[in-house]
């Protein structure tokens, strides 16, 4: 009888430690979570007011409940708009992180070729985006192509730099340890740099994914299609031309929680990465 009761009685600590340590987790994030919604209703409730306090017109300076008026009457055109800025935005920063990886790997593994390319890749990142556009509209004509291109260019140097930064802050004992054992510069780049170099990776991917959505918002304002099928730059054109306002306030703030949903995504993968061995990530 003895013997049932114990591992009935631990069993109870165990579920009771479980609940304390989830309503701790909750507690914590209520805790984390409740200061910036505090200032966000205060902020969008001044702004409100104050909007109607001093009478200005809805096209100087909508109140929010335009801007959520607008984006409801607007909402099938303006989910369209947000699908394409997504679909470019997504493959111009998958591009990137493929070839910025891919590049810096190559850079890395030889000195030499590093020297020789990177500098041109420094330059080709100080290049305005708004100057070599128009060459890419001539080269791959408006549409798709170039929009994704130019996301791609506005994307690509951070992965690029934060990568070989990490593949170079590699520990030097660790590759004198590789190297004792015969390990080759393949091996020694697969399985040691890369995974020291995650951290730096993953920095870059957290810039360069908010980024992409900027380069394909700045590709739609210059090689942007109309019509049905336009992103948020397209619309952001229209609606400014229009002079509607609320609506430009309500594309502006979906590109902005475009970029917020890609930069969440991105720190999950962070945290799926680093979270079981670097302080980074780790939770106490």
């Amino acid at each position: 009888m003895t013997e049932q009761v114990v591992p009935s009685a631990a069993a109870a600590v165990n579920r009771s430690r479980k609940s304390l340590k989830t309503g701790g987790a909750a507690a914590s994030a209520l805790k984390n979570a409740l200061p910036p919604i505090v200032v966000f209703i205060l902020f969008v409730g001044g702004w409100e007011l104050i909007v109607r306090l001093l009478g200005i017109a809805p096209y100087i300076l909508p109140k929010p409940s335009d801007i959520v008026t607008a984006a409801a009457d607007n909402w099938s055109n303006l989910m369209v708009s947000v699908g394409t800025t997504v679909t470019e935005a997504v493959i111009g920063f998958m591009a990137s992180v493929v070839l910025g990886i891919l590049l810096a790997i190559l850079l890395a593994m030889n000195k030499l070729v590093e020297k020789s390319m990177y500098p041109y890749a420094i330059i080709l990142q100080t290049i305005p985006i708004v100057a070599v556009a128009p060459i890419i509209v001539i080269w791959f004509g408006a549409g798709l192509n170039a929009i994704v291109i130019i996301s791609f260019l506005i994307s690509f140097f951070p992965i690029l730099s934060n990568t070989l930064i990490g593949l170079n802050s590699t520990e030097q004992n660790m590759k004198n340890l590789f190297y004792l054992y015969n390990a080759t510069k393949l091996q020694t780049i697969m399985r040691l740099r890369i995974p020291a170099a995650l951290p730096y990776i993953v920095a870059g991917l957290k810039i360069s994914c908010s980024m992409s959505v900027i380069g394909a918002i700045v590709g739609e304002y210059i090689a942007g299609i109309g019509g049905g099928k336009g992103g948020l730059g397209y619309a952001i054109t229209i609606a400014s031309t229009r002079l509607q306002t609320a609506y430009l306030f309500a594309c502006g703030l979906s590109a902005a929680v475009l970029g917020i949903v890609f930069f969440l995504l991105i720190n999950q993968l962070s945290k799926w990465l680093l979270s079981s061995w670097h302080e980074s990530e780790m939770r106490n």
